[in-house]
């Protein structure tokens, strides 16, 4: 199985989960219809699961901050949460 990531961003609005797939032009998301509070580690895994993934083992989520406009610090922050998954364990490919 390859090692992949998932991401979690949220600028203020709505948070939005994706896997990111290097080469695709189209990558499995979810985007939650609420824009706090941030998911729970639970509503992420369930989500992850619903997209064919799962955390890697001993994987845990780490948390950055950037700017909505890069390089721009004026600008609203996106937070950004990201986690190592893999395809779940049966999951067609």
């Amino acid at each position: 199985m390859t090692a992949l990531t998932a991401q979690m961003a949220s600028d203020g609005g709505p948070w939005r989960l994706y896997v990111v797939l290097f080469g695709e032009s189209e990558w499995p998301t979810f985007r939650w219809e609420r824009s706090a509070p941030v998911p729970t580690v639970a509503e992420r895994r369930a989500v992850l699961a619903g997209l064919g993934y799962e955390v890697a083992p001993g994987a845990q989520w780490s948390w950055i901050e950037d700017s909505r406009i890069y390089s721009d610090d004026s600008t609203p922050v996106v937070l950004i949460a990201a986690v190592d998954v893999r395809e779940q364990e049966g999951a067609a490919a």
